[in-house]
């Protein structure tokens, strides 16, 4: 999954923004005690994750995809005041873990964990978004996006995980269906007018996507 060697990774995190006790308490916990902790967005993309969302400052966040709440915790943080982040996922084992870390880090009033198929979730959603992460399963991303692009605010913020999928995206004939699906979705959003996007290489793959 990840692009550079260890010792330079860790020299970015090291001169990054600090990770803070609530999300290195949260990385311990994972690793310890749920399965596959490579899905957690960890320390480096996290911190790129924090940092834009304190940018944009937006009122209203949607995050497909939750794992174990690193993620939305670190984009609350970027929060207007008043303002509230959804985060959607289908696990609802999870949903205690993602409580009790949203709780420690103060965020209780600002984030709110739905149990369920995003698909069916999003439309009922009466918001308008400025900041959207995606997240979850990889065949679905070109869905998600139709399904929330009418939604985003002009000048809002779409970003897509995993869009490099551990360097397997260069194989043209690879028979990886989340794979195609990302080659797939990559193609569709460089060829959306509405939208202008970068596509960089941190941890995974961010494809970072702003609405026109």
């Amino acid at each position: 999954m990840e692009f550079i060697e260890e010792k330079l990774l860790k020299y970015c995190e090291n001169h990054s923004g600090n990770e803070g006790e609530v999300l290195q308490e949260l990385t311990r916990f994972t690793h310890l005690n749920v399965l596959s902790p490579r899905m957690l967005s960890g320390h480096l993309q996290g911190s790129f994750l924090a940092l834009l969302s304190k940018i944009i400052r937006p009122k209203n966040i949607l995050e497909i995809g939750t794992y174990t709440g690193y993620s939305a915790i670190c984009l609350a943080q970027g929060l207007q005041e008043g303002g509230t982040l959804i985060t959607i996922d289908r696990n609802e084992e999870l949903e205690d873990i993602v409580y009790n870390f949203v709780n420690k880090a103060q965020l209780q009033n600002r984030v709110k964990m739905m149990i369920g198929d995003a698909k069916q979730i999003i439309p009922k959603l009466d918001k308008t978004w400025d900041l959207i992460f995606i997240d979850a399963d990889k065949e679905a991303y070109i869905q998600y996006f139709d399904l929330v692009i009418d939604k985003l605010n002009s000048g809002g913020i779409i970003i897509a995980d995993n869009v490099l999928w551990s360097g397997k995206i260069l194989e043209e004939n690879t028979k990886d269906k989340s794979c195609l699906a990302l080659q797939k979705f990559n193609e569709y959003i460089a060829k959306d007018p509405r939208v202008e996007n970068v596509l960089l290489p941190i941890r995974d793959g961010l494809n970072v996507i702003r609405k026109k």
